[in-house]
């Protein structure tokens, strides 16, 4: 499916699912089309424009001084807490409506293997490979900002973050550094908690897991999510499990709410380095489902990073959008794997405080598109 590249929005088809929490002024979290979300307060902190070009850290040191940007995510994470207390009264009272479904999709997808047949974790003890080594210290990526200029000057103070890197060097490059709401991109760190899980109890997926897996990631049902967060053990376990995988700025979210997990695009561009790359905690066995899984979403949901690709290459991406109760505005994410003139990319596009969610798509989109051409060229340039 090829993605329109222009500025005005499209239409697209509605897609199944919603979750809305109603009844108390307070409870300000509500999911639109199967998507949590939190009226969080943005830090509008002004990004510094530089191109550089390095390998990406795949373990950064864990031991370090508190950024300001790790303190403001703190003191967001206190806040989350107590917009969670004040949700699960709602939810206990009853003042919630969910509406979720899971849709078959439509189209032509790429052969993939029989869904009875099991697709988790290997039981072999041999099937884990060791961790991936720590890399060197390298600069830290800054923003593409004159690639970026004429998608952030369309949408003024609200955040933007992208990250991309090309697997066949290991360089990337990366614009903005604050933290957003997952919304449902969260559900790929869930799957790959889930599998490491079930590695480190010599066992596969069981029927009920892979269910809800395909569900979750090829239609993104919420249903399905919320009883694998509960399986994994939640934020705990997520967060276990990211610190395996080298994710540093990723936090789970509180309670049962794991849309309002926090994240940055370069943390996403780990994720999906362990989801793609050679060397992981997941074993080939887990990287592989999870990479068919991405593969085979839904058509409606096809969107996103894959505006970026060669019109006829294969990409493996899982999105996520919200809107906030109070501003009414939308919030729109997009990871994935993309083909382009013969280069893989990694790349993760997060988004906030968008008009609607047809102009959230298409400014992701456009993102995607000028991040990937000027790191492109970029690369071209360095030899």
């Amino acid at each position: 499916m090829r993605s329109h590249r222009g500025i005005l929005p499209r239409h697209r088809p509605a897609r199944a699912g919603s979750v809305a929490f109603r009844g108390h002024p307070n409870a300000h979290r509500q999911a639109a089309f199967g998507h949590q979300q939190s009226n969080r307060q943005s830090d509008n902190k002004p990004n510094s424009y530089a191109i550089i070009i390095a390998p990406v850290p795949a373990n950064p040191p864990r031991h370090r001084r508190q950024s300001r940007r790790e303190q403001r995510r703190r003191r967001k994470a206190r806040r989350r807490r107590l917009i969670w207390a004040v949700t699960t009264a709602v939810v206990l009272s009853g003042a919630v409506t969910v509406y979720a479904a899971a849709r078959p999709h439509s189209g032509t997808p790429g052969a993939r293997a029989d869904p009875k047949a099991p697709r988790g974790a290997s039981s072999s003890p041999s099937a884990a490979p060791s961790p991936s080594a720590s890399a060197s210290p390298v600069p830290e990526p800054m923003s593409l900002e004159t690639a970026l200029a004429p998608v952030t000057d369309l949408f003024g103070d609200n955040e933007m973050s992208v990250a991309v890197q090309d697997t066949a060097s290991g360089r990337w490059a990366a614009f903005g550094d604050d933290s957003f709401d997952t919304a449902s991109i969260v559900k790929v760190d869930i799957l790959a908690t889930l599998l490491l899980q079930a590695q480190d109890a010599g066992r596969t997926l069981t029927a009920q897991e892979r269910v809800y897996a395909a569900k979750m990631i090829e239609n993104s049902d919420n249903d399905s999510t919320s009883a694998l967060w509960t399986e994994i053990g939640s934020a705990e376990g997520l967060d276990a499990a990211n610190a395996r995988l080298g994710l540093t700025e990723t936090q789970g979210g509180d309670g049962t709410v794991w849309g309002v997990t926090q994240t940055t695009a370069q943390d996403q561009v780990r994720l999906l380095q362990n989801v793609f790359g050679d060397t992981s905690p997941l074993s080939s066995a887990s990287r592989a489902y999870i990479r068919d899984l991405m593969s085979h979403v839904a058509v409606d949901q096809a969107w996103g990073v894959s505006a970026a690709a060669d019109g006829d290459s294969p990409t493996a991406l899982k999105n996520g959008w919200l809107q906030r109760s109070q501003t009414r505005t939308w919030d729109v994410n997009s990871i994935g794997r993309i083909e382009k003139d013969g280069r893989v990319y990694l790349l993760a596009v997060l988004l906030n405080g968008c008009s609607t969610e047809e102009v959230g798509i298409t400014l992701v989109e456009q993102a995607a598109v000028h991040a990937v051409t000027a790191f492109a060229d970029s690369l071209a340039g360095s030899g």
